[in-house]
Order: structure tokens, then sequence, then C-alpha cells
């Protein structure tokens, strides 16, 4: 995929990282990057401010169709550092190519206390440096294909009422008489011939079928 102006969508999740001073769980963030594409994408991860950041993997290659988690850590939590919005850039690169493709800003803030989230904004003067390569993990992080998290919740949802609707309509066709049948009590509307039962036989057996499935 060749955009004329050379400009790639990048997918990024979330959109602004936010640390908070007395909340030490969240300085750990992760930084999710989704390739949706059908060619791999190699990314590499900048920073305005490199020495306050710890980032695993800050550089490597999305599969197609895949995503992939990238841990960052503030690293210089401290009065000082509250309140100051840093940004991190991602690259991203077409395979065989040193030519950006596309990128994405994503804003960082130090945030006092346990506030909520703010929406934080900045210029494009910074200056964006090379983040260094962690010792903490040598092998990048696991990736994800991107229909993995939509088949999970189709099949949390399990068998729709429309299956089972169907399934008990198949059963009560079973149960009826035959028209053949005099000897039946049941009015004479209600009375099935033996090629409508085997179509509900051949239904139910499906159905049947999708349910263990599910």
């Amino acid at each position: 995929m060749m955009l004329s102006d050379g400009k790639l969508p990048v997918f990024l999740f979330p959109t602004a990282l936010n640390f908070y001073a007395d909340d030490q769980s969240s300085h750990k963030q992760v930084l999710t990057v989704y390739n949706p594409y059908e060619f791999a994408l190699k990314f590499k991860v900048l920073s305005t401010a490199p020495r306050k950041y710890l980032v695993v993997d800050p550089e490597g290659t999305v599969k197609p169709r895949c995503c992939i988690d990238i841990v960052i850590r503030h690293t210089a939590v401290s009065s000082s550092n509250v309140g100051v919005t840093d940004k991190f850039r991602i690259h991203v690169y077409q395979h065989g190519q040193r030519q950006v493709s596309g990128r994405k800003d994503v804003p960082s803030s130090l945030i006092p206390g346990r506030a909520d989230e703010k929406s934080l904004q900045g210029s494009d003067t910074d200056q964006f440096e090379q983040l260094p390569m962690s010792q903490l993990s040598p092998q990048q992080g696991t990736q994800y294909r991107l229909s993995e998290a939509r088949g999970v919740a189709e099949s949390s949802r399990g068998p729709s009422i429309i299956v089972l609707v169907v399934g008990l309509s198949c059963v009560l066709t079973l149960m009826m008489p035959l028209v053949s049948d005099q000897s039946s009590t049941w009015p004479t509307y209600l009375h099935i011939t033996i090629h409508q039962k085997l179509i509900a036989a051949y239904v139910l057996g499906l159905i049947t079928m999708v349910l263990l499935k599910t």
C-alpha cells in the first residue's frame, strides 16, 4: 500500500499517556501499536525526554493484521517533573524501506495526585531523540492477531436466540402426528407429512452441531 503523500495512517491506543505522581501503579503504561494492513510494519519509538522513560522494545516489527504492546515506564517521578508534558513519536516503515511511511505523536504527562485524565496538547516544535534498547527484555513482545479478540467475544455470546427458536420448532414438528395417523386427537391442520418430518430432523441435526461447537 503506497499513498501519494507518503503518509500511512498509524493506529495506536491510547492516544495519550498519563502518569500519576501519587499512584505507583500508573508509572507503567502500555502503548499498543496496531497493524491492520496486509504487510508487515517496522516501528520505532522516539521521545522528547528519553532519559525520563524506560521503553521495552523501542523498535521492532508488527506482523500483518497483528498488534503489539509496548511497555513504557516513567523513571523520573519527582515534583520537578509534575505537570510537564513530553511526547512520544512513533515512526512506522514499510518492510524494506528506510523512509518513514507514517508517524503519530502521543503526549505523555506526569499528573499530580490521582486526578482524572485530561486532554494534553503541545506544539510540533519539540526535538525527538531515539530511545535506548532495553536490557530487560532481549526479545520483542508478544504479538496478537487482530481477529483474536473478536473471536473470543463471539464465542462468549453462545448460541443466538434465533438458533434456539428454530431448534425448538423442529422438536415440536417431530412430535406432530403424520397425515396417515387417523387415531390422533390433534387437529387436522397439525398433521404433517413424512417429508416434513425428515426436513425437521435434518435441520435439528445441523442446529445440534452448531450448539456443540459453541
